[in-house]
């Protein structure tokens, strides 16, 4: 929930100056003094204060007439974050700001270090890890500085175990993009992409779960933002086989429309990977059932060889399932590019998850923003991509699934199709094709159905 609290009138400077030229010369010197000292102090004003809880986080942040000058500390006994605004004279009211938060209990000022500054105290409810950074001016916002507060909870007790449970469900981590104080793209009529967004993922995440054998995990479930990195760690956390990430495309023009699949490009993919290998100590979690044997063994090749291998896994089944969400989106809905496109994404960024981004619109065309907005369209949407979903998981289910376990897939044999090219398909065998069809050659003839055996 947010709230926004607006700056109190700082200085009557009209009544003060029509006083002041009543009384004498000095009284005139002294005025201009007062407005030049008035006009330093507010170089660095706080405009507005803003906050943003999410279950495992709040976000505070500062609006600033200019770039952020600060410094702060923290403190325990009772637990406090200290912020020094330099040449700060604005006045802000914190009344009711933290009323629905029980990370942050109380923001109030405090006695400065000096005449020029202004002191802010936040009162924290427990102990946090505590991001303090400033946001350049973007769009409808100017100079920032945001203050994180994040849950204590250590990377090892986070992040569960992958070891295989019989029938468990597949687990698909839904991304919304954008959110709280980063609206994403404004449409042309003036919606946010960060409502789109989260209207698309709940009614994708509700489809997912009504099928049996798969569960869906919001990573967004409200109005507020998530830093990219955090996303493929939630991922993992809650043990997902796929990441997909919700958005609306924009662009200067309004004509541009349709939908894309973006995936990891090839040179972030590999500067992913350098850095696992570089930090495979702390970064050896990125990489799942293989982490651990990277993280120990001495062998360095061994490490390079296990890393490599899950990176071209992980990028491979994302582009595999990317085609089958353009396969499926063109169903409901034009596509702007009819193949997965690669860009150097954050959200994409977990070496161990299949991760797809998926624009599912312009929200910067007319027609496309009313259909974006429309409950009817974003369910066809939603359909479309657990389509997709249920169609990639049905020819590759994670080991130890429900779908696994019960699965049995057949394969219409189609033109240009050979037992080499479906074994590649499903990642089986040609002889486990052959004996589960009790076929003594390797010919094959269009509109044949094989039956696939599980891997």
């Amino acid at each position: 929930m947010q709230y926004v609290c607006y700056k109190g009138q700082a200085l009557k400077v009209g009544l003060v100056y029509k006083k002041l030229l009543a009384s004498s010369v000095l009284a005139t010197t002294l005025l201009l003094v007062t407005i030049s000292s008035a006009q330093v102090y507010a170089n660095n004003a706080i405009e507005s204060v803003r906050l943003w809880s999410a279950p495992t986080s709040t976000r505070v942040v500062f609006d600033l007439k200019d770039k952020p000058d600060y410094s702060f500390f923290s403190l325990r006994s009772p637990n406090r974050l200290v912020i020094d605004f330099n040449d700060s004279g604005s006045q802000v009211s914190f009344k009711n700001l933290t009323k629905s938060d029980h990370r942050v209990k109380k923001v109030r000022t405090s006695t400065p270090k000096n005449k020029a500054s202004k002191r802010v105290v936040l009162e924290l409810g427990d102990t946090y890890k505590l991001v303090v950074f400033p946001l350049a001016p973007t769009g409808q916002y100017g100079h920032r500085l945001v203050v994180e507060l994040h849950d204590t909870v250590q990377a090892k007790q986070a992040i569960k175990s992958k070891t295989v449970d019989d029938n468990r469900d597949v687990v698909v981590a839904i991304v919304a993009g954008h959110g709280g104080d980063d609206p994403g793209s404004i449409g042309y009529a003036g919606s946010y992409e960060k409502h789109v967004t989260l209207a698309i993922a709940k009614k994708l995440a509700a489809q997912l779960n009504a099928k049996s054998g798969f569960k869906a995990v919001l990573i967004r479930t409200g109005d507020y933002f998530v830093r990219h990195e955090r996303k493929p760690r939630m991922a993992r956390e809650n043990r997902a086989d796929l990441l997909i990430s919700i958005h609306a495309d924009a662009f200067t023009s309004s004509k541009p429309n349709g939908a894309s699949v973006l995936v990891q490009s090839a040179r972030r993919a590999n500067s992913e990977f350098t850095k696992v290998i570089a930090n495979r100590e702390r970064e050896s979690q990125l990489l799942g059932g293989a982490g651990e044997i990277i993280k120990n063994t001495q062998d360095d090749n061994l490490a390079v060889i296990l890393a490599d291998m899950t990176k071209e896994f992980t990028t491979q089944s994302s582009y595999v399932f990317a085609s089958e969400a353009l396969s499926e989106l063109k169903k409901v809905t034009k596509l702007h590019k009819t193949k997965p496109v690669g860009l150097s994404l954050a959200v994409l960024t977990a070496q161990d998850i299949p991760s797809v981004l998926i624009e599912t619109g312009f929200i910067s065309n007319p027609k496309d923003e009313k259909n974006l907005n429309s409950p009817t369209h974003q369910k066809k949407l939603a359909v479309a991509i657990t389509n997709a979903i249920l169609n990639y998981f049905n020819q590759y289910p994670p080991k130890g699934t429900l779908i696994s376990a019960t699965s049995s897939l057949t394969h219409r044999v189609k033109r240009g199709e050979s037992l080499s090219i479906i074994a590649q398909k499903y990642r089986v065998t040609i002889k486990s094709i052959k004996k589960a069809n009790n076929l003594r050659t390797n010919a094959i003839k269009i509109g044949q159905v094989l039956t696939i055996p599980k891997r």
